[in-house]
């Protein structure tokens, strides 16, 4: 009988390129930020603030800032109409995925 779990170290969240900060937690960053449905500055946030006890301490906190002010801008420059329709997309993505196994 063929074991169903042979290829399970190929699949591409099984391995990691260049180092094994991420390999610590029992759930990647990537699929934090996709199964929440993260903005790119949220989800870079997520990746640094998971990794910088492991790879570049200081500089990875600093990036941690730089996008947080970069998501602050973003939605300091959004009209009355762009916020509402993030709110709606994102309440639109929560009621669609409520019940979906990922």
């Amino acid at each position: 009988m063929t074991d169903v779990n042979m290829f399970d170290e190929d699949k591409p969240q099984n391995k990691q390129i260049g180092g094994s900060h991420y390999m610590y937690f029992d759930i990647q960053p990537y699929e934090f930020i996709s199964k929440n449905n993260l903005t790119f500055f949220q989800g870079c946030v997520i990746k640094y603030v998971c990794r910088y006890m492991h790879k570049n301490g200081v500089e990875d906190l600093d990036k941690i800032i730089h996008y947080c002010e970069l998501e602050k801008k973003k939605l300091q420059d959004a009209t009355p109409e762009q916020l509402e329709n993030w709110v709606d997309g994102y309440r639109k993505w929560k009621e669609e995925n409520e019940n979906a196994s990922f």
